[in-house]
């Protein structure tokens, strides 16, 4: 199949770059026609695809308002959609959890890439009993992390994608404190750095009810958040528009069993004992809600990438009828 690439006007150097080693192995097999990169500076491109009804089948990531609008036009023209959009993904640590396991998974999730993938850890969850231990242990990570470029050997997190990234961070640090979180780590723009770029991973204590935890925000912020049960956990981790990606770090299978039951959690990706980022590769991709309901890679890329055709081929001389129908002709 012929594939039409549309990337974010923000990444198109990379998108550039990988589309000249696709079309150099679709060359040497033949194929010298089968990709096509299509770079604009805004939405135009996108929407003229999504509109087009010879492209039977438009795979979008990104923001929740994207995926609205590409869906909506899509839909119009009963073409196919796969929409892999937001996360406002979460950890539930148990009183029983492995801090050994706890630390590296949490501080990898929400600090990974400046926060900056839809898989990114961005809620918290600590059972009662555990969280005085994890709050010191989960600062004092925090305060190991190297911040630089991310070309350079030993750095942890680079920066934020554009100017706008950090408007955000910055609002959305503001809005957390006036609704009465507590900033225990960051939450400032980095000084002295080869550009305005860089923050500070930031940890914020939060009530589940602040409206701010309602919303993702593409940056390295990470709520932290008091529970008294899992089952009060999983009410709050749900509580979210979306749906994809979850954790939950237990040494019991019953609790673990009881976060991935039918009534456990509602996210796409359902991890036990590792963090929400990272561990996708080779399973189905993809979330419930607002993150759109589509799956990608996995044991379902080829289902969704294909037409689906159904065929029976009669071998016989005599031509069998349904319900054991006889026409005398």
């Amino acid at each position: 199949d012929v594939v039409i690439w549309k990337p974010s006007e923000i990444t198109p150097l990379s998108a550039v770059a990988l589309i000249n080693v696709c079309r150099e192995v679709a060359s040497l097999h033949g194929f010298p026609g089968l990709f096509s990169l299509l770079i604009d500076e805004g939405p135009g491109i996108g929407k003229k695809l999504a509109a087009d009804r010879r492209i039977p089948l438009i795979s979008a990531t990104g923001s929740c308002a994207m995926g609205r609008s590409v869906g909506e036009e899509v839909g119009k023209r009963l073409g196919r959609s796969i929409l892999e959009l937001g996360g406002n993904n979460a950890i539930i640590v148990l009183n029983d959890a492995s801090l050994n396991l706890v630390l590296p998974a949490v501080l990898f999730g929400a600090v990974g890439t400046a926060g900056q993938r839809c898989t990114t850890t961005r809620r918290l969850l600590v059972e009662e009993g555990i969280y005085d231990s994890l709050k010191p242990a989960l600062q004092q990570a925090y305060s190991q992390v190297r911040i630089g470029d991310p070309r350079t050997e030993g750095t942890l997190m680079g920066p934020l994608i554009h100017e706008r990234a950090v408007q955000q961070f910055s609002s959305a640090v503001q809005e957390a404190v006036a609704q009465g979180g507590k900033l225990l780590y960051g939450g400032g723009v980095v000084g002295g750095m080869s550009s305005s770029l860089y923050v500070e991973p930031t940890l914020i204590e939060i009530s589940a009810d602040a409206k701010i935890v309602q919303e993702e925000t593409f940056a390295p912020i990470l709520y932290l958040i008091r529970v008294a049960s899992l089952d009060e956990a999983i009410v709050i981790q749900n509580s979210v528009p979306q749906g994809l990606s979850s954790a939950v770090f237990t040494e019991s299978m019953k609790s673990a069993e009881r976060f991935l039951a039918a009534s456990g959690s509602d996210c796409g990706i359902a991890n036990v004992n590792i963090g929400t980022s990272g561990a996708e590769i080779g399973g189905a991709f993809g979330g419930e809600k607002d993150t759109g309901g589509g799956r990608e890679s996995g044991s379902d890329s080829w289902k969704q990438y294909m037409r689906r055709q159904t065929c029976t081929i009669n071998y016989s001389k005599e031509l069998p009828l349904a319900q054991g129908v006889k026409f005398d002709l």
